[in-house]
């Protein structure tokens, strides 16, 4: 998924904590985030998730960024990044291959129309 656009906080109104990350881990993620550094990319990742879980999450992918689909069965609750639907656990869904080589959930009728 893409990273959510966030206003910046400055680094004084957040709080410390402390995470354990395996050696491997941090030094993947610090490839990852380029010049924006590992903290600010981990960051964007938990805000992702808070608003994933919670249905807060817009979707940051349009039709045109999907190239391909596969029909598949949701294992899990999933939910659809075209439109931010709930997809059901043990339903029809789509996986949709982007531009970018992922796979994302898609609803059924997300392509439609």
């Amino acid at each position: 998924m893409q990273a959510t656009t966030r206003t910046k906080t400055s680094t004084t109104d957040m709080e410390v904590t402390s995470i354990r990350l395996e050696r491997e881990l941090k030094e993947r993620l610090k490839d990852l985030s380029g010049n924006q550094g590992y903290q600010a990319l981990v960051r964007d990742i938990l805000w992702n998730y808070v608003q994933y879980k919670s249905g807060e999450y817009k979707p940051q992918f349009s039709r045109a960024d999907i190239r391909a689909t596969l029909d598949a069965t949701a294992q899990k609750e999933e939910r659809c990044v075209l439109t931010g639907k709930l997809i059901a656990p043990h339903t029809p869904m789509l996986l949709g291959l982007t531009t970018q080589g992922d796979l994302v959930p898609l609803c059924i009728d997300s392509l439609a129309g």
